[in-house]
């Protein structure tokens, strides 16, 4: 059997070096991409095929569940694992409904990612123990849980915009990084808003932040 080709994204460069060595005690793996924002990864996933991606979902540019639903259009072979500190329900659930096969929290025992390495290649869900089995049931059937998020209101493109209102890049940043138009990236800002009632800049990252589309710790400045 041949290895199992991998990409691993997450935006703290140790924890990616202790995925990294986690990995190497896992038989037939190879790591042959690492990319710290969603967007690499998901740049990275259409040009590479790899089997197997491995997400974090708190990640600058394009947050892992967006980024998710990107390789499962542009990448349907690449099985993708979200490997997060997010617990709660809504989580899973975009995370499920984005194209992911599987979803483990951070602090999970070693053993557990590779059984949800073999689950997810094996064509199975897997999530961690910590998740309660009917959420998996209930998706898994289409029965979504009531009222879910107010981010499924918004598009694909509107939701990346967000995120990247909340990291503190200016609209023309935006434009170049979406490769749109300054006008277009303000129409959807516009629409984002009105659909969320929300009338400021400063509400628009509290409001990413409590979605775990950014991290509680600010923006972070382009590398």
């Amino acid at each position: 059997m041949s290895a199992i080709r991998t990409l691993l994204a997450d935006d703290h460069a140790l924890v990616r070096a202790g995925i990294r060595a986690l990995l190497r005690d896992i038989a037939d793996i190879a790591i042959v991409a690492e990319a710290d924002n969603g967007r690499d990864a998901v740049r990275l996933a259409s040009e590479l095929t790899p089997d197997l991606a491995i997400l974090d979902i708190s990640m600058k540019e394009l947050n892992g569940i967006e980024a998710a639903a990107q390789m499962k259009a542009q990448s349907p072979g690449t099985r993708v694992l979200i490997l997060s500190m997010h617990t709660t329900e809504d989580f899973v659930r975009r995370a499920l409904k984005a194209g992911a096969a599987g979803y483990i929290v951070k602090d999970s025992a070693p053993l557990e990612l590779t059984m949800a390495i073999e689950a997810v290649m094996r064509d199975e869900t897997y999530l961690s123990p910590r998740v309660s089995k009917s959420l998996l049931s209930g998706i898994v059937d289409g029965r979504a849980a009531p009222g879910g998020s107010s981010l499924d209101g918004l598009t694909p493109r509107q939701r990346e915009v967000l995120q990247l209102v909340a990291e503190g890049r200016s609209t023309k940043e935006i434009a170049y990084a979406l490769e749109v138009s300054v006008k277009t990236v303000e129409t959807h800002r516009a629409a984002l808003m009105e659909r969320l009632d929300i009338r400021d800049t400063a509400s628009l990252v509290i409001y990413a932040v409590r979605n775990g589309l950014v991290s509680a710790e600010g923006p972070r400045d382009p590398e």
